[in-house]
């Protein structure tokens, strides 16, 4: 490391995590007993904390100034206090801004928290919706942490919300539709497909002590429908979606290598080497619904600036709250699903846990673990909506050859934005289906079944199934057929 600016090297100095199973705890709680495993690793990180960051909390009651809490909790009266926006792409988003400050001698070390108590609010508050803010309002708090980073913004268009189409549960199940139709799979073969690879997931989470589900399941227990394994949208059984009903914490202590080396923990310092983050639009003003143009721009940025390749990286983590997502990610960086360097160092957001917004955290404390084992590099894909925001980070044993880069991007989002198909509210006539689901309900009936077409002019619509034709529509896959189509709120039929 001879003439290496270790003042303005950022390094990832020390990580913790925590989990509840029983106690009824909330986030403030979680978040303090990871960041505590930080500081009981290495006392001396506390003294040259400049920053506190927690993750946003999506699912659990918290106060408004939940990082102040926690550095009063922590001893770090110091420290400047912070909550990001919402979206899952922000703990990398955090760590890549953190890094840039460190590089830019800004910042000499900062933590960043995150943590969801859903199991313990469900516990604690029978009936309470997860998924509905009002049921888990925030705590009575005088005073509010300031937010930072980037908004999720116009994640919908008018025509997804118009057709009422806002469920992620619902739009991924979409976009799955689109990779199952390019790959000649009905949704039948595409689930034994998603199945398989998921499996594979399972023996990660297997050997995590932090996962909520730590039991290896074969393809078909994943696969194939039952009663405990419902069909929740074509062609996802629940055992596909994220698990939000965890009680989770990490803690991430982002310094410079200076830093880390004054603390004693020089040597198992990881070196963040490069970070991007760039945007998808709407669903239906995306140019190919099952790619992302985003993930690619933010990937080929990293590594020119770092001057590698993914062949380089031998960890992944990739955002996996639904499998579309993981799919459409890997085919953006240029790596197949069965890769055999795997596309997870958590077990995934269906079988690790998927907390709220906090996630990627958990995935970075993973994969510096892994790295600390086994050396090289590793990458972590966040993704924030509906495969709407993506945050990359790539991190490695040895300080990067060419420094840090926040890498930009702006030109190549330019380009995504100027290639968005138009869409339209409403429309008559026939149109071709480029991604559809059957949504079901509890009970197995088809509750409704939604579709992203194609007008014969090129403008992009989304529509809902005339409810007489709902039944007929189980089990099958629209992608690729026409349809006819009428009305605003429009509405579709054979």
């Amino acid at each position: 490391m001879a003439g290496l600016d270790a003042a303005h090297t950022p390094v990832i100095a020390s990580v913790g995590q925590s989990i509840e199973r029983q106690e009824i705890v909330t986030p403030v709680d979680l978040a303090e007993r990871a960041a505590r495993v930080i500081l009981d690793d290495v006392p001396r990180l506390g003294a040259h904390i400049d920053r506190l960051t927690m993750v946003s909390v999506s699912f659990s009651p918290v106060a408004a100034a939940p990082s102040t809490q926690i550095a009063a909790r922590l001893g770090l009266g110091g420290a400047q206090c912070e909550v990001t926006t919402p979206g899952g792409h922000t703990p990398q988003w955090a760590v890549t801004r953190a890094a840039a400050e460190i590089a830019n001698g800004q910042l000499d070390a900062t933590l960043i928290v995150g943590a969801e108590a859903t199991r313990s609010m469900r516990a604690s508050r029978p009936g309470a919706d997860f998924l509905d803010p009002s049921s888990s309002p925030n705590e009575d708090s005088e005073t509010s942490d300031t937010q930072v980073g980037l908004g999720l913004g116009d994640m919908l268009s008018r025509s997804e919300r118009a057709a009422g189409l806002m469920r992620p549960a619902e739009i991924y199940p979409i976009i799955e539709s689109a990779l199952a139709h390019a790959a000649g799979r009905s949704p039948a073969e595409q689930r034994q497909h998603v199945g398989d690879i998921l499996a594979r997931f399972t023996r990660v989470a297997a050997e995590n002590p932090y996962a909520w589900f730590r039991e290896k399941l074969e393809a078909a227990q994943i696969a194939t429908p039952s009663a405990d394994n419902r069909l929740t949208a074509e062609p996802y059984t629940k055992r596909m979606n994220s698990f939000p009903n965890v009680d989770v914490g990490s803690a991430l202590l982002v310094c410079s290598l200076e830093v880390a080396r004054a603390a004693g923990a020089g040597d198992t310092s990881v070196f963040v080497w490069g970070g991007a983050t760039n945007t998808d639009g709407p669903p239906s003003e995306r140019s190919d619904l099952g790619a992302s143009a985003a993930i690619r721009a933010a990937s080929q940025a990293i590594f020119a600036a770092a001057r590698m390749g993914i062949d380089d990286v031998g960890l992944f983590d990739l955002y996996s709250a639904f499998p579309s997502a993981f799919q459409v990610a890997a085919a953006a960086l240029g790596i197949a699903t069965d890769d055999s360097r795997g596309l997870t160092v958590t077990g995934g957001m269906p079988f690790f846990g998927g907390p709220g917004n906090n996630y990627s955290s958990h995935a970075i404390a993973s994969l510096v673990e892994k790295l600390r084992l086994a050396g090289g590099l590793g990458l972590i894909a966040a993704n924030g909506g509906y495969l709407s925001k993506h945050s990359l980070g790539l991190y490695g044993t040895s300080p990067p050859p060419h420094g840090f880069h926040a890498a930009d991007t702006a030109a190549a989002q330019a380009r995504i934005e100027d290639a968005a198909p138009v869409s339209s509210l409403e429309a008559t006539g026939e149109a071709r289906v480029e991604g559809g689901t059957v949504v079901y309900a509890r009970d197995g009936s088809v509750a409704s079944a939604p579709v992203i077409a194609r007008l014969d002019d090129g403008r992009r619509i989304v529509a809902q199934a005339e409810s007489s034709l709902l039944a007929e529509l189980a089990g099958q896959s629209l992608v690729g057929r026409r349809i006819l189509v009428a009305g605003s709120p429009i509405l579709y039929r054979l």
